[in-house]
């Protein structure tokens, strides 16, 4: 099974393939905004990929368009509730929901 791990937190989860990186954050409680509620309307649940990215979803449209809006656009920068791992990944949470 892949493993997430989430910076600066710590905390690693196996994962079922294709699931979403919000949706594991928010099963395992992990303190992640997510304002618009996963629909890719915000960019409040950004993740700067540390390592794994090759083992992520390729990003659609919708998110870069949305990155793009919010001038985070790069190679590393990643909407939680837009990206599904298929391997190991570590993630930095931008916004952290304290």
């Amino acid at each position: 099974m892949p493993k997430i791990t989430f910076l600066p937190i710590q905390q690693s989860f196996e994962v079922q393939p294709g699931e979403s990186i919000l949706d594991v954050a928010l099963n395992h409680d992990v303190p992640i905004q997510h304002a618009c509620g996963g629909f890719c309307a915000c960019t409040t649940c950004q993740l700067i990929v540390v390592s794994g990215g090759e083992n992520l979803s390729p990003m659609e449209e919708a998110e870069e368009d949305r990155l793009e809006e919010m001038g985070f656009l790069d190679s590393k920068t990643r909407l939680g509730c837009q990206t599904k791992i298929q391997g190991d990944v570590v993630v930095e949470i931008v916004n952290l929901d304290t």
